[in-house]
């Protein structure tokens, strides 16, 4: 079946905040409201570097994609950070990934950015499958320090 993607509309936010709930489900963690809000709000102003867009699929919202558009001590052009990628279970392997992660390439490109990145936990072995074809590992790990 066609995938459809497209930009978020300020009428998404129903269907956005269901997958973006079911998100948060698979990796097992929980984002205060509050937080996104704010992110739904940034994603719908222009002057932000953060876009979204949702995968279609026969008039029902299937996926969703975030990405930031940031700058890079290395090159002149912006890098582009794909933070979020979410397709729902009964649906992952059959190319809607792929469909997302080709939409945020494109606007990559038209933007000017040097590169796509992003990060999956090592156990996201169904991702993986198709990180591994469509793209290549940086070989490196990542390090954190959270603050409140």
């Amino acid at each position: 079946m066609p995938v459809e993607i497209r930009p978020l509309h300020s009428a998404d936010h129903a269907v956005w905040l269901s997958l973006w709930q079911g998100y948060q489900r698979f990796y097992q963690t929980e984002i205060a409201e509050a937080t996104s809000a704010v992110t739904w709000q940034r994603f719908l102003d222009p002057a932000e570097p953060m876009h979204a867009a949702l995968a279609w699929q026969d008039g029902r919202a299937v996926g969703l994609v975030h990405w930031i558009f940031h700058r890079s001590c290395w090159t002149v052009s912006d890098y582009c950070y794909l933070q979020d990628l979410y397709v729902i279970e009964d649906l992952r392997g059959g190319g809607v990934g792929r469909a997302l992660i080709e939409h945020v390439y494109a606007a990559a490109r038209a933007a000017g950015a040097n590169r796509v990145h992003w990060l999956t936990q090592e156990d996201n072995l169904r991702g993986r499958q198709l990180y591994d074809r469509i793209a290549q590992r940086s070989g490196f790990i990542q390090y954190r320090q959270l603050f409140d």
